[in-house]
């Protein structure tokens, strides 16, 4: 079985951002560990993976690639959103991962550099950078989901802190986090999306528990990648309010729209790997000729290249100097790449059969099954997929708003 890539109209690149993609192809030549090259990294790497991504990180951050978006005068790069897109395709390209600082470089970081004051920015940016902090997301309650705005939790102003007192759930990241960025209601008596704080809290003060107790919560693959979080007086110095007391929500959507954007100009590389690792699948049980199974690939391909073909006009926008960011991309792009990655993963348990319900000694799941069970919900986390139809069309289409009692979804 072969797949011809369909033929997309070239973007004409400036000649920087041809000479700094050439800089990089370079760089990785003479640096990329061989040891790491084609590793598939998982969210919890095995002790003797973490000590080398550990070093890898460590070279990377040496070499100025760590938070290469941010501006060169909080310690990044200041690329652009075309050199950003190439620099990922060179990592692919040489096989090896593309490491970041996570939620503290694509979350916190866009938050704190539009919304922070000038002594925030040099105080919080740099520990990200190294690694130093490294957080975790404190925005969802139990009763407060995709009604974001309807967060319980309290934080009451004390002399110069913030103390905190509530409870949130699904933080990802609580099990290797030492701070948290939060959502906490500072004015009770204010409107819905008004009266809350954009808070920076650090889980440990002078080496003790500030606070806050995590319990995991355990996913169907076995995994407790996210959890429960309770706050009992937990403190945090004013100062780490990121764009002032009761201003919180605007940003929060600087936050929540740089996570439902993703990876949009390069996320396809890594589908394209699975889909040729799902391939090899239906080689080795002597499915290639099968029409029906010839049909499911062909529409998986063809979704993948939608998602190529709409990074590539993020990137020509971008190119073009045309801002390729906002509503209309961070939710197209959360719905498309979560709906796909379901989508996917359903065939290829289809195309297994009765294997697909077996696991090894220990409830240890393949690679297909483990997808399987993560990926049904994708289409919940950052934002429901019918949450994001209603931004895209409410707030980017301009159709009528939802009757009030059917409101209540982060807007």
């Amino acid at each position: 079985m072969t797949v011809t890539e369909p033929d997309v109209s070239p973007i004409q690149y400036s000649d920087t951002a041809l000479g700094f993609r050439d800089e990089i192809r370079e760089w990785l030549k003479s640096n990329a560990p061989d040891h790491l090259r084609g590793v598939q990294v998982p969210r919890v790497p095995a002790p003797e993976l973490k000590a080398h991504l550990d070093r890898w990180a460590d070279t990377l951050t040496e070499a100025g690639l760590m938070c290469v978006a941010w501006p060169e005068e909080y310690g990044g790069r200041g690329l652009s959103g075309v050199e950003v897109a190439l620099m990922n395709e060179e990592f692919a390209r040489a096989g090896v991962p593309r490491l970041t600082r996570g939620m503290g470089e694509g979350l916190v970081g866009p938050a704190v550099i539009a919304h922070a004051t000038e002594e925030q920015k040099r105080r919080v940016l740099p520990p990200i950078i190294n690694g130093e902090h490294d957080y975790c997301q404190g925005f969802s309650e139990p009763g407060a989901g995709s009604d974001l705005a309807g967060l319980r939790t309290r934080g009451e102003v004390d002399g110069a802190d913030l103390v905190i007192n509530g409870q949130k759930t699904w933080t990802s990241g609580f099990y290797k986090a030492n701070w948290m960025f939060c959502l906490v209601r500072t004015d009770p008596d204010a409107p819905k999306h008004r009266g809350i704080s954009y808070v920076l809290l650090p889980l440990e003060v002078d080496g003790r528990p500030n606070g806050v107790e995590f319990r995991p919560i355990k996913r169907m693959t076995g995994q407790a990648l996210f959890g429960e979080s309770f706050l009992t007086d937990a403190r945090t110095p004013l100062d780490n309010v990121i764009g002032g007391l009761n201003e919180g929500w605007r940003v929060a959507m600087t936050t929540l729209g740089s996570e439902r954007g993703g990876s949009a100009t390069t996320q396809h590389v890594a589908f394209e790997r699975q889909f040729w690792r799902l391939v090899d699948e239906v080689r080795a049980r002597g499915l290639a000729d099968d029409v029906r199974v010839r049909e499911q690939l062909a529409w998986a391909w063809s979704q993948i290249q939608v998602i190529r073909a709409t990074g590539l006009g993020l990137v020509a926008d971008l190119a073009a100097g045309r801002s390729g960011q906002g509503l209309a991309n961070g939710s197209t792009s959360k719905i498309r790449w979560s709906e796909f990655q379901r989508r996917l993963a359903e065939i290829a348990m289809d195309l297994i059969g009765p294997d697909a319900l077996v696991t090894g000694d220990g409830y240890e799941l393949g690679e297909w099954q483990e997808e399987f069970l993560s990926t049904r919900s994708h289409t919940i986390w950052g934002g429901t997929a019918e949450v994001q139809r209603n931004i895209i069309g409410e707030r980017v289409l301009g159709l009528p708003k939802e009757p009030a009692s059917a409101k209540g979804a982060v807007r």
